[in-house]
């Protein structure tokens, strides 16, 4: 794989741990704020919100400028409004916050995952996106743990710092790497139209269920784990890496194998899902 999708893979883990890493802040920054902890989790519904908006809408609008300087900017906006919400005392800064970060991070991801396609041959194309993902994951196993942990050590603001001090070297590797070429050299109606395909919006439907239901529980695993299971707060942490080793797990493996075998990919993946959410409800406690 080239070494410029190892970049972006970086900017992605930033982002990734950015979006996850409330599950493990939220009883402290909730505190904090003055909110209770089911209203501090509209900090995730307001960052998913502006990634439904911000995906198209920031796709099209990055779609003809060069990859190289639409992905520093997203990735720059992103880093200062990070800046902004570690230093603000305002729940509802902070809540704009997020919603831009998500708007940043979703024109960022539309750009990245375009521009890791185009780096190699057709048949790699899945193993491309899986390495890409790979931030995301990686975020689980790592970031979102390590964010928790600076939180219980320094606050929640820590953990904004932290994400911004990760997505800085991020910026300064793509002004080097990735190719600066244009995004696209079609207009925007031809691909809508792809949106047309039953078989399209089939994959589309189910990729934002699983998706809704993954943030749905995530997002109160720190409560969960100590409100209902009775762990201590210290567990948080491993409880959410176990979690990210299991993600990351899950997308090494589907990336190998989703260009060859989507299909099963999919059939056995979303067996697991619910066999795995379910025990959860059943055994939390």
């Amino acid at each position: 794989m080239p070494f410029a999708l190892y970049v972006l893979a970086l900017a992605v883990f930033a982002q990734g741990t950015s979006e996850f890493m409330l599950s493990g802040l939220l009883p402290d920054l909730a505190r904090d704020t003055g909110v209770p902890v089911g209203t501090a989790g509209a900090l995730t519904s307001a960052f998913a919100a502006g990634m439904i908006v911000g995906a198209p809408l920031m796709a099209a609008l990055a779609r003809r400028w060069p990859r190289r300087r639409a992905l520093l900017l997203f990735l720059a906006a992103f880093l200062a409004v990070h800046v902004a919400g570690a230093l603000t005392s305002s729940f509802a800064v902070l809540l704009a916050t997020r919603v831009v970060a998500a708007l940043a991070n979703a024109g960022f991801l539309a750009v990245a995952v375009a521009a890791a396609v185009a780096m190699v041959r057709p048949a790699a194309k899945g193993r491309a996106t899986a390495t890409l993902l790979g931030g995301v994951t990686l975020a689980c196993v790592a970031g979102v743990p390590a964010g928790a942990l600076l939180g219980d050590l320094w606050g929640w603001r820590a953990a904004f710092w932290a994400v911004a001090l990760v997505s800085a070297p991020a910026l300064v590797a793509i002004m080097t790497s990735v190719p600066d070429e244009s995004s696209a050299r079609t207009g925007v109606r031809p691909e809508l139209r792809v949106l047309r395909r039953p078989g399209v919006l089939l994959v589309l439907g189910v990729g934002a269920l699983v998706n809704g239901a993954t943030f749905c529980a995530f997002t109160y695993l720190a409560p969960l784990v100590t409100d209902v299971a009775g762990i201590g707060d210290r567990w948080v942490p491993a409880l959410l890496a176990v979690f990210g080793l299991g993600s990351f797990a899950g997308v090494t493996a589907a990336g190998r194998l989703a260009d060859t075998r989507p299909r099963a990919v999919l059939a056995g993946g979303g067996v697991a899902l619910a066999a795995g959410w379910a025990a959860l409800a059943a055994f939390a406690d």
